[in-house]
C-alpha cells in the first residue's frame, strides 16, 4: 500500500498524521489564517521532512494513496460571522418569520433584511414578480440567494422558478449570482431546518470551494495520483467535487470521536467521557457503548439543520483562555489571547496569564522543548503575568498562584461532565489535543473518574481519527405510501445514483458496500431502522436512504493489553515550582509503568501524572492511567 496522509487543520495548529501500513509519523505546523493552501503544504513539507531527511514535496505526493483533510475553515467563518451576504426567497411569509425565531442572531448576521417573499403561482404564472424579487435581493446586497418555497409541492415550485430564472439570469454571465434551490440540498425534516440548511450551506460555500480547490491545485502541481478527500461532519471523506459545504462543520472534532470509538472498542472500554483541549476551548464528547451519540437533525448555534451531527459540546477553556482574579475569585476564559499575542510565556506582546503560563511555572512545559523545540518559551513573562493577574491581588506566592489557577481551570472543565461522570464513576476519561494530557488527571480527579486514557497520537488525534474513514455517499428517496414496490422502485433508484457517484470517485460499485436504512418521520425530526425484509409504505412520511462505502486502508493498532511489567527509569528532571521526574514516551516500551508525580513527554505533548497516579504503556503504545 502506498502512504495514507490525514491532515486536521486547527484554528491555531495543523496537524498531519500519516502511515505505510508498517509505521505511523506525525507532525505539526502553524495554521496561517490568512492563507490555508499555505499550512497545507507547510503541514506536507514538514511530513517529508520527517520521512525522508528533506523536503522533497513531488517525491512525497507520489507516494500517496489517500489525503484525507478536515479544516475549521466553516465552523471559524460561522463563529466569526465571515461569509457572503444571503438573501431568501420564498413564498410564505412564515417561512422566513420561522427561520428567524429559530436562530435570530444567526439570522440577523446571514440574511438580515435581505427577504423578499412572492405569491405561490411566482414561480408557474406571475414570473416577472419572481425576477423582479431576485433583482431587489442583489440590489439589497445579496451575494448568494436561497429559493425556499413552502407546502407540499415544494419542490416541483422550486423546479418551475429555476427554469424562469436561469433564462433571466444566465449562469454564463460574470457576475451571476448563485442561486440555491433548498429541495436540491435536502427534503427530508422540517420546513426550518429545510431553509437553515440552505442558508448555513450558502454562507460556508465560496470560501470552501476556494481553499479547497487551491489545496488540490497544488497536489495537482506535484502529479497527485489521486484527488484530496475531504473529511466529513458525519465521519467518512469524500472528494472536493462531491462535498456539500455544510458537511465540513464541526469535521475536525467529529474527527477526535472517529479515533475515540476506534480506540474505546480496541480496549473495551464501554463508558468514557473525551477532552479536547485546544488553545480556546475544550470540546467534550460522551461515549456509551464505544460510541458518541448522533442526533438524526443536529443544530449550528441554535439553527436547526436537517444534517445528522454527533453531540459535542464546547465550552471557553483552552490552554490560551484568559485567567485572572476578580472579587477574590480566579475566573477562567471564556476569553482567549488566541494565536497572536498568545500567552504571556509565547513573548509576542501579550501580558494576560493563561493555563500555558501556569504549566510553564509549575515545571509541567519545558521554555526549550516545546512544540519540538521550535517554539522556546519565556519563563520570567509567564511569571510577571501569573502574580500581576492572580498572585498580587489574592495574596499568593507564585506556587501557590499556578496551582490555583490550574485548580480553578480543571475544576470548570470537571463541572461539565460532573454529571454524567457521577452517574458512570467507572467509566475512563480519554484525554488529547495538545493540552488534553497535561490536565487529565486533574480533570478526573474533580470529576470522581479513576481511569484515564491518553493516545499515542494525543497531539494530533483529530488528524489520526481522520485516518479511520471510509469513502462514502449517502443517496435517499422518498417512499410513496401504500405502494406495494415502492422500496424496489427506490432501490433501482439509489443504486444507479451510487453507482455514477461512485464512479466519479474512481470505483465500481462492486468494490463498495451498500447499506439500507428506512427513515421515517417522528414529530419534528426522523427515526433511522436498517432496513429489514420488505417495508410496508405505510400512510406515514418515510424516506429510503442507501449509504455507499468503498473502504480504504487503515492505520494498524498494537496488542491492547496493558500490563505493569517493568518499572521505566526518568530521562531527567523538569525544573520548576516543584520538581518533577520525566519520561519520555519514545523511550517507553509496552509494559513499562511509572507512579507519580511525574511527567511523561513527546515532542508535541506532555502528560502530568499527578501524585497518587500510577501510568503504564500498553501494546498500542498509548498510556493508560489508574489511581
Amino acid at each position: 500500500m502506498g502512504l495514507l496522509v490525514s491532515i486536521d487543520n486547527g484554528g491555531t495548529l495543523t496537524d498531519v498524521c500519516a502511515t505505510d501500513g508498517a509505521s505511523t509519523v506525525h507532525a505539526k505546523t502553524l495554521t496561517t489564517p490568512h492563507d490555508l493552501t499555505e499550512c497545507f503544504v507547510k503541514c506536507l513539507e514538514a511530513l517529508s521532512e520527517k520521512l525522508d531527511g528533506e523536503i522533497d514535496l513531488p517525491k512525497l505526493v507520489g507516494s500517496i494513496d489517500y489525503i484525507r483533510y478536515s479544516t475549521t475553515q466553516g465552523t471559524n467563518a460561522i463563529v466569526q460571522r465571515k461569509g457572503p451576504r444571503i438573501g431568501l426567497l420564498t413564498d410564505d411569509d412564515a417561512v422566513a418569520t420561522g427561520a428567524m425565531n429559530a436562530a435570530p442572531a444567526l439570522f440577523e448576521a446571514f440574511v438580515g433584511d435581505r427577504v423578499r417573499v412572492v405569491s405561490p403561482a411566482a414561480a408557474t404564472e406571475n414570473t416577472a414578480e419572481l425576477v423582479t424579487a431576485v433583482s431587489k435581493l442583489v440590489s439589497a446586497g445579496a451575494a448568494r440567494i436561497v429559493i425556499a418555497f413552502s407546502g407540499a409541492e415544494a419542490a416541483a415550485s422550486e423546479k418551475s422558478a429555476k427554469r424562469v430564472l436561469y433564462r433571466a439570469f444566465p449562469r454564463h454571465l460574470l457576475g451571476a449570482v448563485p442561486l440555491l434551490f433548498s429541495t436540491e440540498l435536502t427534503r427530508i425534516g422540517t420546513l426550518d431546518q429545510r431553509v437553515w440548511t440552505s442558508v448555513v450551506n450558502a454562507f460556508l460555500h465560496p470560501a470552501m470551494e476556494t481553499f479547497l480547490y487551491n489545496a488540490e491545485n497544488r497536489l495537482r502541481e506535484h502529479r497527485a495520483r489521486k484527488p484530496l478527500l475531504i473529511f466529513r461532519n458525519d465521519g467518512n471523506s469524500t472528494r472536493v467535487a462531491k462535498t456539500v459545504a455544510i458537511k465540513t462543520y464541526s469535521s475536525g472534532p467529529q474527527g477526535g470521536v472517529v479515533g475515540g470509538e476506534v480506540l474505546l472498542k480496541h480496549y473495551g472500554i464501554p463508558a468514557a467521557c473525551s477532552i479536547d483541549i485546544g488553545g480556546t476551548t475544550t470540546d467534550i464528547a460522551m461515549f456509551n457503548d464505544s460510541a458518541v451519540a448522533v442526533a438524526q437533525s443536529g443544530h449550528i448555534e441554535g439553527a436547526p439543520v436537517s444534517i445528522p451531527l454527533a453531540a459535542i459540546d464546547s465550552i471557553g477553556a483552552g490552554g490560551g483562555s484568559i485567567i485572572r482574579a476578580e472579587a477574590g475569585k480566579i475566573l477562567v476564559g471564556p476569553e482567549s489571547v488566541g494565536a497572536a499575542p498568545g500567552p504571556a510565556c509565547f513573548a509576542r506582546g501579550g501580558t494576560k496569564a493563561t493555563m500555558t503560563d501556569a504549566f510553564l511555572a509549575l515545571g509541567v512545559l519545558d521554555p526549550s522543548s516545546y512544540f519540538g523545540g521550535r517554539m522556546p518559551l519565556d519563563r520570567e513573562r509567564a511569571e510577571r503575568a501569573i502574580m500581576a493577574e492572580v498572585g498580587t491581588p489574592l495574596g499568593l506566592s507564585l506556587a501557590d498562584a499556578a496551582e490555583a489557577m490550574a485548580d480553578a481551570y480543571h475544576g470548570k472543565i470537571a463541572d461539565e461532565i460532573g454529571a454524567w461522570a457521577k452517574g458512570n464513576p467507572d467509566a475512563t476519561l480519554l484525554a488529547f489535543g495538545g493540552a488534553g494530557p497535561m490536565s487529565a488527571c486533574g480533570v478526573a480527579e474533580k470529576a470522581g473518574l479513576r481511569t484515564v486514557l491518553i493516545p499515542k497520537f494525543a497531539a494530533v488525534f483529530s488528524a489520526y481519527g481522520i485516518a479511520f474513514s471510509d469513502i462514502e455517499h449517502s443517496y435517499m428517496a422518498e417512499l410513496v405510501p401504500g405502494r406495494e414496490d415502492a422500496v424496489d422502485a427506490a432501490k433501482t433508484d439509489l443504486a444507479e445514483q451510487a453507482r455514477r457517484g461512485m464512479l466519479a470517485e474512481g470505483f465500481d460499485l462492486a468494490e463498495c458496500r451498500l447499506d439500507y436504512a428506512v427513515l421515517t418521520k417522528n414529530g419534528a425530526g426522523y427515526t433511522r431502522a436498517k432496513l429489514n425484509g420488505r417495508h410496508d409504505g405505510a400512510n406515514t412520511e418515510s424516506w429510503l436512504e442507501l449509504r455507499v462505502t468503498k473502504p480504504i486502508d487503515k492505520i494498524a493498532l498494537g496488542d491492547p493489553a496493558c500490563e505493569e511489567k517493568r518499572e521505566a527509569k526518568p530521562a531527567g528532571i523538569r525544573k520548576g515550582t516543584s520538581d518533577l521526574p520525566l519520561f519520555r514516551l519514545e523511550d517507553l516500551a509496552p509494559g513499562d509503568w511509572g507512579a507519580g508525580p511525574c511527567l511523561v513527554e513527546e515532542a508535541f505533548f506532555t502528560t502530568h501524572v499527578r501524585d497518587g497516579w500510577r501510568f503504564a504503556v500498553s501494546g498500542n503504545g498509548d498510556l493508560l492511567l489508574r489511581r
